[in-house]
């Protein structure tokens, strides 16, 4: 008997188990359900507020028309252009062109320069505070000054030269 006992209160437990899970499903199906309803209220409540929005924008937009169209009416008196004020080429526009006023003020008038050698230069020389000298001067050998101009200093700058001591050196070494 108390195997039988002991296989009812098995027996009972399963069923009451397999009852909770049967249930559990049951409620779960249900709250996804609700959800789904929500989920689709939420939207419906979306685009209601969305249609809302676009009504308001178009009252006031015809708001604004009316009101613009009132005003213009009342205090301005615009027209919308007529074919008759259209201008049909260049000669109609010339037409309507008419010649100074003897108290215009005069036309603005742009200043030129006359045309410069390549001696001169249109920047004063830039002069060292320290010696008083032009910067663009180089000093020969033979104590004579002459400008450096554009060419000469790119002339220089694309060859590399060496020290004096370095072709001496070079030279030595050249002939030993």
């Amino acid at each position: 008997m108390n195997l039988t006992r002991d296989r009812l209160h098995s027996i009972g437990w399963v069923a009451l188990l397999v009852t909770c899970a049967v249930l559990t499903l049951v409620l779960m199906v249900r709250v996804n359900a609700v959800k789904s309803e929500v989920q689709l209220a939420q939207r419906q409540i979306n685009a209601l507020k969305q249609e809302r929005l676009e009504l308001e924008t178009e009252f006031l937009t015809r708001a604004n028309q009316q009101q613009l169209r009132n005003l213009n009416a009342l205090e301005f008196g615009y027209q919308a252009p007529t074919a008759g004020q259209y201008i049909e080429g260049e000669r109609q526009l010339a037409a309507l062109g008419k010649g100074r006023s003897p108290d215009a003020p005069s036309p603005i008038r742009v200043a030129s320069a006359a045309a410069l050698s390549e001696d001169d230069s249109i920047f004063p020389a830039m002069v060292s505070p320290l010696t008083g000298r032009a910067m663009a001067a180089e000093v020969r050998d033979d104590g004579a000054r002459r400008v450096i101009k554009p060419a000469d200093l790119t002339d220089r700058l694309s060859k590399v030269e060496r020290p004096a001591a370095e072709k001496a050196s070079a030279r030595e070494a050249g002939r030993e």
